[in-house]
Protein backbone atom coordinates (compact mmCIF):
# COMPACT_ATOMS: atom_id res chain seq x y z
CA UNK A 1 0.00 0.00 0.00
CA UNK A 2 1.28 3.45 -0.97
CA UNK A 3 0.45 6.81 0.68
CA UNK A 4 -0.20 8.97 -2.07
CA UNK A 5 -0.74 12.73 -1.64
CA UNK A 6 -2.36 15.47 -3.45
CA UNK A 7 -1.13 18.51 -4.32
CA UNK A 8 -2.16 20.00 -0.58
CA UNK A 9 -0.62 17.45 1.06
CA UNK A 10 -3.55 15.55 1.54
CA UNK A 11 -3.42 11.45 1.57
CA UNK A 12 -6.28 8.98 0.25
CA UNK A 13 -7.81 7.12 2.66
CA UNK A 14 -11.89 7.37 2.18
CA UNK A 15 -13.59 5.92 -0.82
CA UNK A 16 -17.28 6.68 -1.34
CA UNK A 17 -19.25 4.76 -3.70
CA UNK A 18 -22.95 5.24 -5.26
CA UNK A 19 -24.36 2.42 -6.08
CA UNK A 20 -27.70 4.00 -7.55
CA UNK A 21 -28.81 7.18 -8.17
CA UNK A 22 -32.78 6.58 -7.46
CA UNK A 23 -34.15 7.13 -4.41
CA UNK A 24 -37.38 6.24 -2.32
CA UNK A 25 -37.01 10.19 -0.68
CA UNK A 26 -37.23 13.40 -2.31
CA UNK A 27 -35.68 15.30 -0.16
CA UNK A 28 -36.22 19.37 -0.93
CA UNK A 29 -32.27 20.05 -0.11
CA UNK A 30 -31.39 16.48 -1.77
CA UNK A 31 -33.84 15.39 -4.65
CA UNK A 32 -36.72 17.73 -4.99
CA UNK A 33 -39.93 16.84 -6.49
CA UNK A 34 -39.90 19.15 -8.93
CA UNK A 35 -37.08 18.29 -10.55
CA UNK A 36 -36.77 14.49 -9.47
CA UNK A 37 -39.89 13.67 -10.94
CA UNK A 38 -41.56 10.63 -12.87
CA UNK A 39 -39.82 11.63 -15.81
CA UNK A 40 -36.66 12.51 -14.92
CA UNK A 41 -33.96 10.55 -16.99
CA UNK A 42 -32.09 8.35 -14.81
CA UNK A 43 -29.33 6.40 -15.62
CA UNK A 44 -29.86 3.42 -17.48
CA UNK A 45 -29.31 -0.25 -16.04
CA UNK A 46 -25.83 -0.51 -18.90
CA UNK A 47 -24.42 2.63 -17.64
CA UNK A 48 -24.24 1.47 -13.90
CA UNK A 49 -21.43 -0.21 -12.53
CA UNK A 50 -21.93 -3.88 -12.23
CA UNK A 51 -20.84 -5.32 -8.43
CA UNK A 52 -17.64 -6.95 -10.66
CA UNK A 53 -16.67 -3.43 -11.26
CA UNK A 54 -17.38 -1.99 -7.83
CA UNK A 55 -15.00 -5.24 -6.54
CA UNK A 56 -12.26 -4.09 -9.10
CA UNK A 57 -11.76 -0.52 -8.34
CA UNK A 58 -12.29 -1.22 -4.29
CA UNK A 59 -9.38 -3.20 -5.15
CA UNK A 60 -7.39 -0.71 -7.05
CA UNK A 61 -8.34 1.84 -4.28
CA UNK A 62 -7.09 -0.59 -1.36
CA UNK A 63 -3.57 -0.19 -3.36
CA UNK A 64 -3.35 3.17 -3.05
CA UNK A 65 -4.06 3.92 0.61
CA UNK A 66 -7.87 3.58 0.81
CA UNK A 67 -8.97 2.48 4.05
CA UNK A 68 -12.41 2.79 4.37
CA UNK A 69 -15.26 2.26 2.27
CA UNK A 70 -18.79 3.37 2.43
CA UNK A 71 -21.59 2.60 0.25
CA UNK A 72 -24.56 5.18 -0.58
CA UNK A 73 -26.43 6.52 -3.44
CA UNK A 74 -29.09 7.82 -3.99
CA UNK A 75 -30.77 5.07 -1.44
CA UNK A 76 -28.46 1.91 -1.77
CA UNK A 77 -30.75 -0.25 -0.31
CA UNK A 78 -32.71 0.08 -3.38
CA UNK A 79 -30.10 -1.62 -5.69
CA UNK A 80 -31.10 -5.53 -6.34
CA UNK A 81 -28.76 -7.77 -4.37
CA UNK A 82 -26.76 -5.52 -2.33
CA UNK A 83 -25.94 -7.90 0.47
CA UNK A 84 -23.71 -9.91 -2.77
CA UNK A 85 -21.58 -6.86 -3.35
CA UNK A 86 -21.22 -6.22 0.53
CA UNK A 87 -20.19 -9.57 0.85
CA UNK A 88 -17.41 -9.38 -2.19
CA UNK A 89 -16.08 -6.19 -0.77
CA UNK A 90 -15.64 -7.70 2.68
CA UNK A 91 -13.09 -9.70 1.74
CA UNK A 92 -11.19 -6.29 1.20
CA UNK A 93 -8.64 -4.86 4.28
CA UNK A 94 -11.18 -1.95 4.79
CA UNK A 95 -13.75 -0.84 6.89
CA UNK A 96 -16.79 -1.11 5.13
CA UNK A 97 -19.99 1.21 5.86
CA UNK A 98 -23.49 2.18 4.66
CA UNK A 99 -25.52 5.66 4.18
CA UNK A 100 -28.93 5.17 4.18
CA UNK A 101 -32.29 6.98 4.85
CA UNK A 102 -33.30 3.36 6.44
CA UNK A 103 -36.52 2.45 6.06
CA UNK A 104 -35.54 -0.69 4.21
CA UNK A 105 -33.33 -1.72 7.24
CA UNK A 106 -35.82 -3.75 8.60
CA UNK A 107 -35.28 -6.31 5.63
CA UNK A 108 -32.02 -6.12 4.26
CA UNK A 109 -30.18 -5.43 7.60
CA UNK A 110 -29.77 -9.41 8.58
CA UNK A 111 -28.49 -10.49 5.14
CA UNK A 112 -25.95 -6.94 5.46
CA UNK A 113 -24.76 -8.23 8.79
CA UNK A 114 -24.19 -11.68 7.69
CA UNK A 115 -22.26 -10.34 4.49
CA UNK A 116 -19.75 -8.15 6.54
CA UNK A 117 -21.18 -4.76 6.81
CA UNK A 118 -19.21 -3.17 9.51
CA UNK A 119 -22.09 0.02 10.13
CA UNK A 120 -24.70 2.05 9.27
CA UNK A 121 -25.50 5.90 9.02
CA UNK A 122 -28.85 6.04 8.87
CA UNK A 123 -30.57 9.71 7.99
CA UNK A 124 -32.88 11.49 9.69
CA UNK A 125 -34.04 15.17 9.60
CA UNK A 126 -36.75 14.88 11.99
CA UNK A 127 -38.62 13.29 14.86
CA UNK A 128 -41.63 14.86 14.57
CA UNK A 129 -43.76 12.87 11.33
CA UNK A 130 -45.16 16.40 10.05
CA UNK A 131 -42.01 18.19 9.96
CA UNK A 132 -40.22 14.83 8.56
CA UNK A 133 -42.95 14.51 5.96
CA UNK A 134 -42.52 18.05 4.35
CA UNK A 135 -38.76 17.51 4.22
CA UNK A 136 -38.78 14.04 2.63
CA UNK A 137 -41.88 14.17 0.26
CA UNK A 138 -41.89 10.56 -0.17
CA UNK A 139 -44.81 9.07 2.05
CA UNK A 140 -42.73 7.61 4.44
CA UNK A 141 -42.10 8.10 7.81
CA UNK A 142 -40.61 8.86 11.15
CA UNK A 143 -41.52 5.24 12.44
CA UNK A 144 -40.10 3.43 9.50
CA UNK A 145 -37.24 4.75 9.76
CA UNK A 146 -36.54 3.91 13.51
CA UNK A 147 -37.72 0.63 12.75
CA UNK A 148 -34.83 0.63 10.68
CA UNK A 149 -32.99 1.96 13.04
CA UNK A 150 -33.69 -0.91 15.74
CA UNK A 151 -33.31 -3.80 12.95
CA UNK A 152 -29.61 -2.01 12.11
CA UNK A 153 -28.75 -2.15 16.19
CA UNK A 154 -30.41 -5.85 16.53
CA UNK A 155 -27.65 -7.43 14.19
CA UNK A 156 -24.93 -5.23 15.66
CA UNK A 157 -24.38 -2.80 12.38
CA UNK A 158 -23.01 0.38 15.12
CA UNK A 159 -21.95 1.96 16.29
CA UNK A 160 -25.20 3.90 14.77
CA UNK A 161 -24.58 7.48 13.43
CA UNK A 162 -27.71 10.00 12.42
CA UNK A 163 -27.11 12.26 9.94
CA UNK A 164 -29.78 15.70 10.41
CA UNK A 165 -29.32 18.11 7.56
CA UNK A 166 -30.56 21.80 9.43
CA UNK A 167 -32.35 24.22 7.55
CA UNK A 168 -33.28 27.67 8.94
CA UNK A 169 -37.02 27.60 9.91
CA UNK A 170 -37.37 23.69 8.87
CA UNK A 171 -36.18 21.88 11.10
CA UNK A 172 -33.82 23.54 13.95
CA UNK A 173 -36.31 22.87 16.51
CA UNK A 174 -35.98 19.19 16.54
CA UNK A 175 -32.15 18.97 17.52
CA UNK A 176 -32.96 18.81 20.99
CA UNK A 177 -35.94 15.96 20.83
CA UNK A 178 -33.44 14.29 18.36
CA UNK A 179 -30.75 14.28 21.04
CA UNK A 180 -33.01 12.86 23.71
CA UNK A 181 -34.61 10.24 21.42
CA UNK A 182 -31.11 8.87 21.21
CA UNK A 183 -28.85 10.00 24.08
CA UNK A 184 -29.75 6.37 25.92
CA UNK A 185 -28.23 4.19 23.60
CA UNK A 186 -25.01 3.67 21.63
CA UNK A 187 -26.09 6.30 18.85
CA UNK A 188 -24.17 9.61 17.66
CA UNK A 189 -26.65 12.35 16.25
CA UNK A 190 -24.54 14.36 13.93
CA UNK A 191 -25.82 17.35 12.94
CA UNK A 192 -24.79 19.12 9.29
CA UNK A 193 -24.74 22.60 7.86
CA UNK A 194 -27.60 23.29 4.92
CA UNK A 195 -24.80 22.55 2.25
CA UNK A 196 -24.64 24.06 -1.53
CA UNK A 197 -24.28 20.52 -3.42
CA UNK A 198 -25.19 20.12 -6.60
CA UNK A 199 -27.83 23.01 -8.65
CA UNK A 200 -31.21 22.09 -8.37
CA UNK A 201 -31.80 22.59 -4.45
CA UNK A 202 -32.07 26.71 -4.32
CA UNK A 203 -29.63 26.85 -1.83
CA UNK A 204 -28.98 30.53 0.45
CA UNK A 205 -26.63 31.12 2.79
CA UNK A 206 -29.74 32.66 5.30
CA UNK A 207 -31.29 28.89 4.94
CA UNK A 208 -27.54 27.67 6.66
CA UNK A 209 -27.85 27.28 10.56
CA UNK A 210 -24.02 27.35 11.45
CA UNK A 211 -22.53 25.70 13.58
CA UNK A 212 -21.46 28.18 16.34
CA UNK A 213 -25.78 28.53 16.63
CA UNK A 214 -26.09 24.70 16.69
CA UNK A 215 -23.62 24.83 19.21
CA UNK A 216 -25.17 27.46 21.35
CA UNK A 217 -29.34 25.11 20.63
CA UNK A 218 -27.99 21.99 21.95
CA UNK A 219 -25.79 22.68 24.62
CA UNK A 220 -22.19 21.46 23.60
CA UNK A 221 -20.11 23.15 26.27
CA UNK A 222 -16.77 21.01 25.12
CA UNK A 223 -14.65 19.65 22.04
CA UNK A 224 -13.78 16.03 22.25
CA UNK A 225 -10.56 15.21 20.40
CA UNK A 226 -10.94 13.52 17.22
CA UNK A 227 -9.74 9.76 16.94
CA UNK A 228 -9.10 10.47 13.57
CA UNK A 229 -7.77 13.78 11.84
CA UNK A 230 -9.63 13.44 8.96
CA UNK A 231 -13.10 12.89 10.64
CA UNK A 232 -15.78 15.47 9.02
CA UNK A 233 -17.91 15.68 12.10
CA UNK A 234 -16.58 17.99 15.45
CA UNK A 235 -18.52 15.70 18.53
CA UNK A 236 -18.94 17.83 21.79
CA UNK A 237 -19.55 17.22 25.28
CA UNK A 238 -23.15 18.21 26.02
CA UNK A 239 -24.11 19.54 29.08
CA UNK A 240 -25.84 16.82 30.33
CA UNK A 241 -22.88 14.54 29.67
CA UNK A 242 -23.79 13.22 26.51
CA UNK A 243 -21.89 13.59 22.94
CA UNK A 244 -23.04 15.35 19.77
CA UNK A 245 -21.01 15.79 16.34
CA UNK A 246 -21.54 18.63 14.07
CA UNK A 247 -20.33 18.57 10.53
CA UNK A 248 -19.27 21.94 9.53
CA UNK A 249 -18.54 22.38 6.19
CA UNK A 250 -20.23 25.95 5.66
CA UNK A 251 -18.54 27.98 8.30
CA UNK A 252 -16.20 26.46 9.72
CA UNK A 253 -14.86 23.82 6.73
CA UNK A 254 -12.07 21.18 7.02
CA UNK A 255 -11.10 21.37 3.65
CA UNK A 256 -7.47 20.85 5.34
CA UNK A 257 -7.86 17.71 6.18
CA UNK A 258 -10.20 16.05 3.32
CA UNK A 259 -9.20 12.50 2.56
CA UNK A 260 -12.37 11.41 1.00
CA UNK A 261 -12.70 10.12 -3.20
CA UNK A 262 -16.31 9.84 -4.47
CA UNK A 263 -17.46 7.29 -7.17
CA UNK A 264 -20.90 8.16 -9.10
CA UNK A 265 -22.73 5.37 -9.57
CA UNK A 266 -21.71 5.29 -13.43
CA UNK A 267 -17.81 5.05 -12.56
CA UNK A 268 -16.95 8.53 -12.14
CA UNK A 269 -13.97 9.83 -9.95
CA UNK A 270 -14.80 13.04 -8.10
CA UNK A 271 -12.15 15.06 -5.64
CA UNK A 272 -14.74 16.89 -3.99
CA UNK A 273 -18.31 16.84 -3.16
CA UNK A 274 -18.98 19.97 -4.36
CA UNK A 275 -17.07 19.16 -8.22
CA UNK A 276 -18.46 19.22 -11.33
CA UNK A 277 -15.67 17.31 -13.19
CA UNK A 278 -15.22 13.17 -12.67
CA UNK A 279 -12.47 11.12 -13.99
CA UNK A 280 -14.74 8.76 -15.84
CA UNK A 281 -13.30 4.76 -14.60
CA UNK A 282 -15.91 2.92 -16.22
CA UNK A 283 -15.27 3.15 -19.73
CA UNK A 284 -11.32 2.23 -19.79
CA UNK A 285 -12.56 -1.28 -17.57
CA UNK A 286 -15.23 -2.15 -20.04
CA UNK A 287 -12.56 -1.35 -22.74
CA UNK A 288 -10.16 -4.17 -21.09
CA UNK A 289 -7.45 -1.59 -20.20
CA UNK A 290 -5.23 -3.02 -16.73
CA UNK A 291 -5.83 -2.67 -13.20
CA UNK A 292 -2.13 -1.10 -13.33
CA UNK A 293 -3.92 1.79 -16.12
CA UNK A 294 -6.44 2.62 -13.60
CA UNK A 295 -4.07 2.93 -10.52
CA UNK A 296 -1.42 5.26 -12.93
CA UNK A 297 -4.81 7.45 -13.94
CA UNK A 298 -6.23 7.27 -10.47
CA UNK A 299 -2.96 8.37 -9.07
CA UNK A 300 -2.24 11.36 -11.66
CA UNK A 301 -6.00 12.65 -11.09
CA UNK A 302 -5.56 12.58 -7.01
CA UNK A 303 -2.11 14.04 -7.08
CA UNK A 304 -3.17 16.97 -9.47
CA UNK A 305 -5.78 17.79 -6.52
CA UNK A 306 -6.32 20.85 -5.15
CA UNK A 307 -9.95 21.00 -4.07
CA UNK A 308 -11.13 23.24 -1.22
CA UNK A 309 -14.21 24.25 -2.58
CA UNK A 310 -15.75 25.35 1.16
CA UNK A 311 -12.70 26.84 2.15
CA UNK A 312 -12.87 29.85 -0.73
CA UNK A 313 -16.95 29.70 -1.23
CA UNK A 314 -17.99 33.10 -2.67
CA UNK A 315 -19.61 33.70 -5.93
CA UNK A 316 -17.38 33.31 -7.91
CA UNK A 317 -16.55 29.89 -7.24
CA UNK A 318 -20.53 29.16 -7.34
CA UNK A 319 -20.59 26.87 -10.34
CA UNK A 320 -24.24 26.18 -11.11
CA UNK A 321 -23.36 22.80 -13.12
CA UNK A 322 -22.10 20.61 -9.88
CA UNK A 323 -23.06 17.10 -9.50
CA UNK A 324 -25.98 16.44 -7.37
CA UNK A 325 -25.74 15.08 -4.25
CA UNK A 326 -27.60 11.99 -5.44
CA UNK A 327 -25.01 10.85 -7.93
CA UNK A 328 -22.51 10.30 -5.13
CA UNK A 329 -23.54 10.28 -1.99
CA UNK A 330 -23.24 12.90 1.10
Amino acid sequence: MVTLLDKLGRPLRDLRISVTDRCNFRCTYCMPKEVFGKDFPYLEKNHIMTFEEIDRIVGIFTRLGVTKVRLTGGEPLLRKNLPELVSNLSMREVELAMTTNGVLLPRYAPALSAAGLDRVTVSLDAIDEGTFASITDSGHTVAAVLAGIEAAESVGLGPIKINTVVKRNVNENEMLDLIARFSDRDIAVRFIEYMDVGSTNGWKMDDVVPAQEIRQIVGASKAIKPNNANDVAKMYRLENGGEVGIISSVTEPFCGNCSRARISADGRLFLCLFSNKGLDLLSPMRKGLSDEYLEEEISRFWRSRSDRYSEIRTDSHKDRNRIEMSYIGG
